[in-house]
């Protein structure tokens, strides 16, 4: 044959392996799986997730007080609120409309300052709202009035619409509105579409006693003020405080419907 004949084998020729080879380069590559693979006792890593617990429904206690007589019911009402799981309540006073020099000459004491006013804007944020005010005439004092005057802008939204809302007052006399000055306050809660709720005689025993003064009625929590020197009775406060939570069990009623 010449030079360049078929008997010589080609450079590019690729060894074939015998099946003893074959099967050695089988468990090689089994045996790198199974290093790589975890063991029986390791510990298997999971994902943890962190649930936030639900936000508290919210319960505005909105007052005004000239001798602190509505502002102890605001205080006893929220202690009856934060008594009931998944709610809170929050102290609010509306702005004064009298000069200093006027409460001056009314000998009325010092607001306290750590209850903080509150703008009609904040009404929104609430899930409930308690008013607290006491009367003139028969009706809700002015500071009050001027209050509901300025939530113009959220009546005209409808903002309050549906929220659940209801009142206590202070009175001077026993014939002087316990009754009426709720009542005539309903107006201002229908125009903005807010859920009217009384506490009836819920409080029970407590509302036919008669061996004392007691303020209230079953439009809500009230006291007598006399001569603003009278302190509020041990079953008024109990009357504020059971408001608070009456009031806290029909909010979050009616949030889980």
């Amino acid at each position: 044959m010449g030079k360049g004949g078929g008997c010589v084998p080609s450079k590019r020729r690729i060894p074939v392996a015998t099946s003893d080879e074959q099967s050695k380069i089988a468990a090689d590559a089994q045996m790198a799986v199974d290093d790589k693979a975890p063991t029986s006792n390791a510990t298997p890593t999971r994902e943890i997730t962190v649930t936030e617990p639900p936000a508290k429904l919210k319960i505005y206690i909105v007052y005004y007080s000239m001798y602190g007589h509505v502002e102890g019911l605001a205080k006893r009402m929220k202690t009856g609120i934060d008594e009931v799981e998944g709610l809170e309540g929050f102290l609010y006073r509306v702005p004064e409309t009298l000069s200093d020099e006027v409460i001056e000459k009314m000998k009325a004491p010092p607001k306290d300052d750590s209850i903080p006013l509150i703008s009609a804007a904040e009404l929104s944020s609430a899930d409930g709202v308690l008013f607290g005010f006491p009367t003139r005439y028969g009706c809700m004092a002015a500071q009050m009035k001027s209050f509901f005057d300025s939530t113009g802008q959220l009546w005209k939204e409808q903002k309050l619409a549906g929220k659940p809302a209801g009142f206590f007052v202070s009175t001077g006399t026993q014939g002087g509105g316990q009754e009426t000055t709720a009542w005539t306050a309903i107006t201002q809660l229908a125009h903005h579409g807010m859920l009217f709720v009384p506490i009836g005689y819920t409080f029970g025993a407590g509302m036919f006693t008669m061996d004392s003064i007691r303020g209230g009625s079953p439009y809500g929590a009230g006291v007598y003020a006399g001569d603003g020197t009278r302190e509020p009775t041990e079953t008024e406060l109990a009357l504020a405080e059971h408001q608070g939570k009456y009031m806290a069990a029909v909010v979050k009623r009616l949030a889980h419907v």
